[in-house]
C-alpha cells in the first residue's frame, strides 16, 4: 500500500509526535509499505522561537503537488497545523478520505495557553477531524473527553514503542557519563512543567539518587532548590537509552495522560515505573510494568520489587509491529478511480494574459 503522511512536526523538532511518526513510518516500511511523508523540510518555514516546531508560511501548490505526486493508497493527516489544513482542503477537493489524529487535546492547549475561549477551541478542532474517515485517539482522557462532545469516528490507538533502539539492561548499567551513582536511581522524564508535577517527584524521601531528563519553565527555579539532584537536560534518544538502562526506577508523578512514550521507553529496557493510577500508566503500566498507587512512595517502593526481565516482557505487548498493524486496518482507501485524476484547471489560468 502506498501510504502518505502529511505532518508539520517531524523529528528535527525534538517533539514526541515528531519521533513517533518517524517509527510509525520506519515500521510501516519494514512490513512492506510505501511510505511518503510530507513534513515541513521540504518548504519556507517560519520560526515560532526557540525549541518550537518551524511553521510552513504557504503550502499551497507545492504541497498539492507533493501530494499528486504520491499517488496515495491512502492519506494520514497527523497533526493540526498549516500543512495538516493545507492536507485536508486537498482531500476534500480531490474527494479523497482520510484518517487523522488528536495527539494531544489541542483545543485545552489554545484554551490554557492562547486565551481561546474552549468552545472556540473545540469548535476549530471539531471543524478540522469532521471530514475524517477516522480520528486516532492516544489519550483515553481525551478521547472521553471528544466522546462526550458529540465526535464521532474516534478510534483509540496506542501508539508503539521501538524496542530495537530501547533494550533491555538486566542489571541497570553504570552509565559512562555520570559515573558511579549512589543506588537506586529514580529518574524522571518529560517537561519540567507545573502540570506534571516533578517537584512531587523531586521531594519524595528516597535513598539513592535522581535523575531529571528534561526542561522546561519550571526547571532554573527547581534546580536552585534541588542542587543534589541530576539535572540532565533534553537528551538525544540515542543517549536517552543509556539513562533508562542506568535507572532502577521511573517515576511519572504527573496525573495527566503525557506518559505514554518514556513510560513505554523505560519499560522496554526493563525499568519499572512508580506512578498514580491515572490514564496512560493504568493502560501501560497496570499488571507488570511497574507499580500504581495514589501514594508516590509506596509505588516507588513497589515498582522496585518487578523483576527487570519481567518489565521488558511486558513492554514488548507494545511493540511497534502491533501498533503499525492496528494503524493500517484504520486507514481509509482512496478509490482507484480519484488516485491520479487530474485536478481541474482553475479559471483564471485559462484566461488570456
Amino acid at each position: 500500500m502506498r501510504i502518505l503522511i502529511v505532518t508539520d512536526i517531524w523529528q528535527t523538532h525534538d517533539h514526541g509526535v515528531g519521533h513517533l511518526l518517524v517509527e510509525l513510518t520506519r515500521e510501516l516500511q519494514q512490513i512492506g509499505h510505501s511510505v511518503t511523508v510530507v513534513q515541513p523540510g521540504s518548504f519556507a518555514c517560519l520560526p515560532l522561537g526557540a525549541g518550537a516546531p518551524r511553521w510552513v508560511a504557504w503550502p499551497g501548490e507545492r504541497l498539492r503537488r507533493l501530494m499528486d505526486e504520491a499517488r496515495p493508497d491512502a492519506v494520514h493527516i497527523a497533526t493540526q497545523g498549516p500543512l495538516g489544513w493545507a492536507a485536508r482542503r486537498h482531500c476534500l477537493r480531490r474527494r479523497w478520505p482520510f484518517s487523522s489524529a488528536c495527539h494531544s487535546d489541542v483545543a485545552g492547549w489554545l484554551h490554557e495557553r492562547a486565551r481561546w475561549p474552549l468552545g472556540w477551541a473545540d469548535a476549530l478542532m471539531r471543524k478540522f477531524h469532521r471530514p475524517s474517515s477516522a480520528v486516532l485517539v492516544s489519550s483515553p482522557a481525551l478521547l472521553r473527553r471528544l466522546h462526550d462532545l458529540g465526535w464521532t469516528g474516534l478510534h483509540d490507538w496506542s501508539t508503539g514503542v521501538d524496542t530495537r533502539l530501547f533494550k533491555l539492561a538486566d542489571p541497570p548499567l553504570t552509565d559512562r557519563g555520570l559515573g558511579p551513582l549512589a543506588r537506586p536511581v529514580s529518574l524522571y522524564v518529560g517537561p519540567v512543567t507545573h502540570e506534571r508535577e516533578v517537584e512531587a517527584f523531586l521531594e519524595l524521601d528516597v535513598p539513592g539518587s535522581k535523575l531529571v531528563c528534561g526542561e522546561g519553565p519550571q526547571a532554573r527555579a527547581l534546580r536552585q532548590r534541588h542542587p543534589n539532584v541530576h539535572w540532565l537536560g533534553v537528551l538525544p534518544r540515542h543517549e536517552l537509552v543509556r539513562i533508562y538502562q542506568a535507572a532502577d526506577v521511573l517515576v511519572y508523578p504527573g496525573r495527566q495522560d503525557g506518559a505514554g512514550r518514556v513510560v513505554l521507553e523505560a519499560m522496554a529496557c526493563g525499568t519499572p515505573v512508580a506512578a498514580r493510577p491515572v490514564d496512560g500508566p493504568l493502560q501501560r503500566v497496570a499488571g507488570e510494568g511497574g507499580a500504581l498507587d495514589d501514594d508516590l512512595l509506596a509505588a516507588w517502593h513497589a515498582a522496585l520489587r518487578q523483576p527487570r526481565r519481567q518489565v521488558h516482557a511486558h513492554a514488548l505487548a507494545f511493540a511497534w509491529p502491533r501498533a503499525a498493524a492496528e494503524f493500517v486496518q484504520r486507514l481509509p482507501s482512496i478509490p482507484v478511480n480519484r488516485r491520479s485524476r487530474p485536478m481541474p484547471t482553475p479559471l483564471h489560468s485559462m484566461l488570456p494574459r
